[in-house]
Formats: C-alpha cells, structure tokens, sequence
C-alpha cells in the first residue's frame, strides 16, 4: 500500500503546530498502525529529519497510551484502540490525517504526545480504597451480588486512553470518571468513601478544566472498551445522593 500521511507536527508545548505531510510506500495491510507510524520514523531518520513522536507502551489494547485522532476519529475507523487497528481498515493510495487529542486539560507535549496526567490526579482525588495494611483479605469473605460484580467489571475495564474526551464536543471527561466512580462505589468495598468519592473526584474533573457534559453521547460511541452512556447517569445519581446526605450534616 501507498499511503498520503498528515501528520500533526509541534516541537513543545509551547510552539505553534501544523500539518506535514509525508509519503510512505509498502505498507503492508497486516501492519498495525502503529507500525506503519514505526515505518515512517524510519525513513524519517534515514533522512536525518525528526522522528514523529507518539506514545505506546502494551500495543496490545490495555493500556490506552497509543490514542491518536484519525481521519478525525479517536482512535480511527474501528472501536479499537489505535495499537489495535490494522492497515487493511484502508484503502491503496488513501490520505491519513493523524493528530493528538484535542482538549485544553490534554496540552500537548510534542508531536501526537499529549500530557494526560489529569487523569492521574482525578484519580487520586479518589479512585482508590482505603483498606488497612496486612495480608490479603480471604476473596469470599466478602460477598457481591452478581449483577453488582458485572457492573463493576463492566466499569472497570476503562483504560484511560481519554477516547471519550477528544470525542466529546465540549472536551468533557465525564464517562471517564464516571466510569471510575462507578468502579468502586458499587462494591461494598468502596461503600465507606462512597460519598467523598464522587464528590472529590467531580470537583478535581471540574478543576482540570474539562468542558461539560451535554450527554452528546459521542464518548461512548468512542470508546474502544465499551463503557455505557448510563455510566454518566449513575454518577450523576450517586453526586445527587452525597451533596444532599453532605447538606444534611
């Protein structure tokens, strides 16, 4: 396959970017597209020009650092992580727009690397449970309801690539957080930080300057994982019930 790249090209954060373009030839359909961005690079320092920086670390969909926005998509053409999309989703002699995420809590940092560690500290605001030191609890000592398990590993399979943000129309990283509240709050493992949970992390997501949510719903469509519309609408329960159980102390 020959191919037409654009690529977006931005030495830091603090340059002015644009679109270079780029011809590559022999790609094969069988290459993830990542490697056909490996075949680029290698030509690139051939020539002694710049490699394009992007980030990757698993290439096997579960650690969503590869997210790129393709042809104007996240992630490209298929519901997949871009790591797991294959040359054969094109077409011989096809033009390939290739940019980052585009939100203002996403700076970017070089090229198609962008700086996503607000969700790190979206995270820490309260993604975790406080559980005292010592062995393992026995794993049946605590029983789940089934529809509760399934809810929360339907939750947990979020990755955080941020698919859902550069998707949203506003820039807004609520099926992300919502999925990580969720997450937690339907295990009675997280009952005890149930309410400072969603309360902590919905004001750290406000402070990250992500947009609001007007339930678009492209979030969802976006993302590779899956994760449902209905998880912003459990979040936004579960905000409802600690702001009036908060107001009422």
């Amino acid at each position: 396959m020959k191919l037409t790249l654009r690529v977006w090209r931005q030495k830091n954060a603090g340059a002015d970017g644009a679109m270079s373009t780029y011809e590559v030839d022999g790609i094969s359909p069988d290459m993830s597209f990542l490697e056909m961005l490996d075949t680029l690079n290698e030509e690139l320092i051939l020539k002694g020009e710049d490699p394009v920086a992007f980030d990757h670390d698993c290439r096997e969909g579960i650690c969503g650092a590869c997210s790129l926005v393709i042809n104007g998509d996240a992630h490209g053409p298929e519901r997949t992580t871009t790591c797991q999309l294959h040359m054969r989703s094109f077409k011989d002699g096809d033009t390939i727009d290739v940019e980052p995420w585009r939100a203002a809590a996403f700076p970017v940092i070089k090229d198609l690397v962008v700086d996503r560690s607000a969700f790190d500290r979206i995270i820490q605001a309260g993604g975790y449970i406080t559980a005292p030191t010592g062995s393992a609890p026995e794993a049946h000592a605590t029983p789940v309801p089934k529809p509760d398990a399934d809810l929360a590993f339907e939750h947990a399979e979020c990755i955080g690539c941020g698919a859902c943000v550069a998707a949203c129309p506003n820039g807004a990283a609520m099926l992300f957080t919502s999925a990580k509240i969720n997450h937690l709050n339907v295990l009675p493992q997280g009952a005890p930080e149930r309410e400072t949970r969603v309360l902590d992390m919905v004001a750290q997501m406000d402070e990250e300057g992500f947009g609001g949510c007007t339930l678009a719903g492209e979030c969802a469509t976006a993302c590779p994982k899956g994760i449902p519309l209905t998880s912003i609408t459990g979040m936004n329960k579960e905000w409802l019930r600690a702001t009036r159980k908060a107001g009422k102390r």
